[in-house]
């Protein structure tokens, strides 16, 4: 029977013969409607992506840190050395997964700063499906185990709609996070659409990393088990190694001393690893160094420790990841289904992160909302680094050691030090050549016209009733058994706030429009900008800036990134950050849709904090309607945050309390005097905001049906926001606790709660924004 692959789902339209009126006089029988299957001999496809991994990260690709799982996987198959992302996390996700570029699928950058434009919108249109969901149309099992970030966050209320969620994107099995990034001891996560507590908590020796493995490999024998001739495709999107820096007490000593000797001596010691391993030209040159950013013998003793532990608990964080990774692939070479399995390990989603600021963070939340740490401060605290009571990001100086010999970092789209990444595939029954390396140009958007060609299926025309947008990569399996093979993709566009630049045919013209460690402040004006041209032919790391020699090469490029940029929503270009959000008319969405108030229940899910009423910079009041019997009660009424900034209301003995976190740098608490008396009572916090200005101060008071029993002045709040993974939750803590007077896991009211009740002031206004800006300025 011929498949019509080319439309989804697919319709096995089997003739059958003419109906008997009794069964035993049935002939011929009926034909069987067998299920859908993919070609005979399909691989499954294992797609592993670790977060914020520089190309001069991994051992693999000349860096420090241990990755022993894909020093294997490469020496028993292929390393690219021109694999390239867009820049930033979802960007980078959607193009993998859908195999068109980034702004052509709503994903010029992440959805918590979407906007109404098209490029930027944080929707994947269905005329882009991915390729977990023409994998399930084709026989496929499909299962997600980890960091998605691409729901957009007015979609993940009990209210959706769903369509973004995994399990509506081709996934069967999902079990991870929706967001930017998680706490790895005291993960927010879901199964499916159901908001779950980790299977166990840190003292008992959790990991998000680990847990995603043990999931992974669950599922992977539940479906090898039950269909074994059901080929699946895994999609392991770590946590890791995005901030917080978080790793188990067995590798907190793994890399002790192990950079003493600084950012600059290694980026020198990286780039002759590399040059060994063949993943560099051997003429390549350390590309120049950030401006702004300070060399290591200009540190002080203290910043020097400070920045040494810092990275030698990334590093621990690095092979702690692959070490898991490594797990899953001795489980399938256990089960006998390595060879035939088609292994993508994106070793990094973007560039080393710059965003720890230039001195680290010990609390990166902190320095998000301009309570920087200064060394002194974090020093005080060095060995807590990397344990649950630590949130934090190495120096920015790392992370241009970290993306040896390029420019720059994550976010800067401009140059190879936030695009390039290196990419290892393994696939014995599919790949001939072994341990060698692959020198063509290639892209994330490649991903997935890659796996369905080794799969041998077409990209669909169309997929649940809705026409496809064409597949914008180009499949890599031309370059399997033949390194020599001509460049097959030859030009790409490069955008993300404002960074941006065009790659064609081994030419780069680039422009840096903003610093990455600047996250709040603006960029400068485009006119100012300098674009760059490199002859990446002859120049391996953008190391020799050739525009004054090239003009008229530079204005041809130039305009070719325009022609790009309006064939792929590119236009209008925004680098904008924090302050996007802040004009009603262009801003992303909100459940509340300019609701003041809102009530909630102690059944429903947690609210993300996108998603959740603003309390930043202005008033509100949070009241919570209990039932007290005559028993003592204890537990949590309202959480939102979490252990590194948040507000909290709970009850301990009977005696209402609150606390407020501001950014992990001061805790401030009321208290009630005496115990709830029987009978249906009102806990309320009200808050009077000072005004004038973002993060200010005022008057908190805590009334008891309506009486204040305590108030406190706090000269300082957070400004933006208190987390980037935490919950807004009702008579439990989901996640890390706002203050040790919560225990983890979940703590929840032991009593009768009806109700929370959150009323907010309206909106800031937009010249508000400037006062955040100058905020952050102060601390740079």
């Amino acid at each position: 029977m011929t498949v019509n692959r080319f439309t989804i789902p697919i319709v096995n339209n089997v003739a059958q013969p003419k109906p008997a009126v009794f069964v035993q006089d049935q002939v011929p029988k009926f034909n069987r409607v067998d299920p859908v299957r993919p070609p005979e001999g399909a691989p499954n496809v294992l797609l592993v992506m670790i977060d914020d991994v520089g190309f001069g990260a991994a051992s693999t690709f000349g860096g420090p840190c241990r990755t022993p799982t894909a020093d294997r996987l490469a020496s028993e198959g292929l390393k690219y050395s021109k694999f390239h992302t867009t820049a930033l996390c979802s960007p980078t996700r959607a193009a993998t997964l859908t195999g068109r570029n980034h702004h052509s699928v709503g994903f010029g950058n992440i959805a918590e700063v979407s906007t109404t434009s098209p490029g930027y919108n944080g929707m994947r249109p269905a005329s882009a499906a991915t390729v977990a969901r023409v994998l399930q149309g084709n026989g496929y099992a499909t299962g997600a185990f980890g960091k998605m970030h691409q729901t957009p966050p007015w979609e993940t209320t009990a209210a959706g709609p769903f369509d973004h969620w995994p399990l509506r994107e081709g996934f069967d099995k999902f079990y991870g996070f929706l967001g930017a990034e998680a706490d790895q001891f005291a993960p927010v996560l879901y199964d499916g659409y159901t908001m779950i507590a980790p299977p166990k908590t840190a003292e008992e020796g959790y990991h998000l990393s680990e847990d995603l493995v043990d999931q992974s490999i669950k599922w992977i024998d539940g479906v090898n088990t039950m269909d074994p001739d059901k080929p699946w495709f895994c999609y392991v999107p770590f946590g890791a190694v995005h901030a917080p820096l978080q790793i188990p007490d067995s590798y907190q000593e793994k890399y002790r001393g192990k950079f003493d000797h600084g950012w600059d001596e290694q980026r020198e010691i990286t780039l002759a690893r590399q040059k060994e391993l063949g993943v560099v030209g051997e003429d390549t040159e350390l590309a120049p160094w950030a401006p702004g950013v300070p060399h290591w013998d200009t540190l002080t003793d203290v910043q020097r420790t400070v920045s040494a532990r810092l990275m030698e608990t990334y590093a621990a964080f690095l092979e702690h990841t692959d070490d898991q990774v490594g797990r899953l692939v001795d489980h399938l070479e256990k089960r006998e289904l390595l060879d035939n399995t088609l292994v993508i390990y994106m070793i990094g989603d973007n560039g080393a992160s710059a965003e720890g600021g230039l001195d680290g963070s010990f609390n990166y939340m902190a320095t998000l909302n301009g309570y920087p740490q200064t060394p002194e401060e974090i020093n005080a605290r060095l060995d807590d680094i990397g344990t649950e009571d630590s949130y934090a990001h190495y120096p920015v100086g790392w992370a241009l050691a970290l993306d040896t010999p390029y420019q720059w970092a994550k976010q800067v789209a401009s140059h190879y030090g936030g695009t390039r990444n290196g990419l290892v595939m393994h696939w014995p029954d599919g790949i001939g050549a072994r341990g060698e390396v692959r020198n063509q140009w290639h892209h994330c958007v490649d991903i997935t016209p890659t796996i369905l060609e080794a799969v041998g299926i077409p990209s669909p025309t169309m997929v649940d009733g809705v026409p496809q947008q064409p597949i914008e990569g180009t499949a890599m399996n031309y370059t399997f058994d033949d390194a020599e093979a001509t460049d097959q993709h030859v030009t790409q566009y490069f955008e993300i706030f404002g960074n941006r630049g065009l790659y064609d045919h081994g030419w780069t013209a680039v422009t840096a429009h903003r610093r990455p460690w600047e996250l709040a402040l603006p960029g400068q004006d485009y006119a100012d900008d300098t674009w760059e041209l490199y002859d990446t032919s002859v120049d391996w790391s953008q190391a020799r800036n050739l525009a004054a020699e090239y003009p008229a090469k530079l204005r041809e490029l130039q305009e070719k990134f325009l022609l790009e940029g309006a064939r792929y929503q590119v236009f209008p270009i925004d680098d904008r950050t924090r302050t996007r959000n802040i004009d009603p008319a262009t801003r992303a969405p909100h459940v509340l849709r300019g609701r003041t108030g809102l009530t909630l229940y102690p059944h429903m899910n947690g609210l993300v904090e996108t998603a959740a009423p603003r309390v930043f910079s202005s008033s509100y009041t949070i009241t919570a309607k209990i039932d007290v019997g005559v028993k003592i009660l204890n537990g949590v009424l309202m959480s939102f945050g979490g252990r590194f900034g948040g507000l909290a209301l709970y009850v301990r003995d009977s005696v209402p309390v609150f606390c407020y976190n501001n950014s992990y740098v001061s805790h401030t608490y009321l208290r009630g005097a005496t115990q709830l008396e029987p009978g249906m009572r009102e806990v309320t916090i009200d808050f009077d905001y000072d005004g004038g200005g973002m993060g200010l101060g005022g008057m908190f008071t805590l009334l008891v049906d309506g009486l204040p029993v305590s108030k406190e002045r706090v000269s300082q709040t957070t400004p933006a926001m208190f987390s980037l993974n935490e919950h807004l939750d009702v008579g439990l803590s989901r996640g890390t606790p706002v203050t040790p007077e919560i225990p983890v896991g979940g703590d929840a009211f032991d009593g009768a709660l009806e109700h929370v009740r959150i009323d907010v002031e309206a909106a800031r206004p937009p010249q508000e924004a400037k006062a955040l800006e100058d905020i952050v300025r102060a601390t740079q």
